[in-house]
């Protein structure tokens, strides 16, 4: 097992917002690299929409099982110390949703857009 430091005990817990429907194939690498800036910047991310909408888990185009993602999603928002939203692509009617929680919970608010070296892998062939 590798040794753990205390790192993690200073990493920000972030909810990550970006948009997920449409484009469900650009949407789901963006977020993964969306996922990657948060982690260089010492941050422990979270994306529900990449996890909920695996295989087998939950169905985004049902309205129930939607809606039911996207409330176990801002579950999380309880416990972030930060909502980080990544705006490339826009603001989605989920992402806005998200915004309204978190506002609503009182947690900080960032917008952002990724770097240059990581919007150059949307590009890449996956």
């Amino acid at each position: 097992m590798p040794s753990l430091n205390t790192a993690f005990k200073s990493m920000p817990l972030v909810v990550l917002e970006s948009p997920y429907g449409g484009n469900v194939e650009r949407n789901l690498k963006y977020a993964r690299l969306c996922i990657k800036d948060c982690i260089r910047r010492g941050e422990a991310p979270i994306a529900s929409h990449l996890l909920f909408t695996q295989p087998n888990i939950l169905d985004d185009n049902i309205p129930e099982e939607r809606t039911t993602g996207m409330n176990a999603g801002f579950a999380w928002n309880r416990h972030a110390d930060i909502i980080v939203v990544y705006s490339d692509f826009g603001v989605s009617s989920g992402m806005e949703t998200g915004i309204q929680v978190a506002s609503l919970l009182g947690k900080p608010i960032v917008f952002r857009k990724l770097p240059d070296d990581l919007m150059a892998m949307m590009k890449q062939k996956v």
